[in-house]
């Protein structure tokens, strides 16, 4: 009995991860090809063809095309979310915690040119689109939230939360800038109005 139990489970989760590995290929491919084509042009057809795979196959992961723009837009923020994690591990003070918050926003990994061009072609359509606004406004309210959770320990709290959506709408506002950059892209000069904010602000960050 002991046997019969325990056999099957390593293959239900091995198909599991090859599943979420498949999905999450796909959702990087979606992602690619929004930045070449924009939310309308990324059709499924297109969205296999860059994945190198049958719209069967597509359909089999994601059953419409809404499901499989919602995780190219969820899959920017979870890369962004990974780099957050990854940097706070290193934080020791709350100081170093809010910047490894926004550091992780415009890590190198992440933060592209491209990558913003496809990020405001969902952003754009959020306003038209539920499913994006959702996770856009989900997205929008974590970084809120873990910005003032730091910034209430170095600053009144009523200030903290100010300066907190303050961030996040300039954050905003960098990563659509950073859709329209003329010229070859300089992240430092995008990222620097966040930097001066800080240094107005009076909260003595430490790069």
């Amino acid at each position: 009995m002991a046997d019969q139990t325990h056999k099957p489970r390593p293959a239900r989760g091995k198909r599991s991860s090859i599943a979420d590995i498949r999905r999450r290929e796909l959702a990087r491919a979606a992602l690619r090809t929004i930045e070449k084509h924009g939310v309308k042009g990324a059709t499924v057809q297109r969205v296999s063809e860059e994945a190198g795979i049958s719209q069967g196959l597509v359909h089999y992961h994601y059953k419409t095309k809404a499901d499989l723009l919602e995780a190219a837009v969820k899959l920017t923020n979870r890369l962004i979310t990974e780099e957050v994690l990854l940097r706070l591990r290193q934080a020791r003070t709350p100081h170093e915690r809010v910047l490894s918050v926004l550091e992780a926003n415009f890590s190198p990994e992440v933060f592209s040119k491209e990558t913003a061009q496809a990020w405001a072609s969902c952003s754009g359509e959020a306003a038209f689109n539920p499913r994006f606004a959702r996770v856009m406004n989900l997205i929008e309210r974590r970084l809120i939230s873990n910005l003032a959770h730091d910034l209430c320990k170095i600053m009144p709290a009523d200030q903290a939360r100010q300066l907190a959506r303050i961030l996040t709408i300039m954050s905003d506002g960098i990563w659509l800038q950073a859709a329209r950059w003329d010229g070859a892209f300089d992240r430092e000069a995008a990222v620097k109005p966040v930097w001066d904010l800080l240094a107005l602000a009076s909260v003595q960050l430490h790069r």
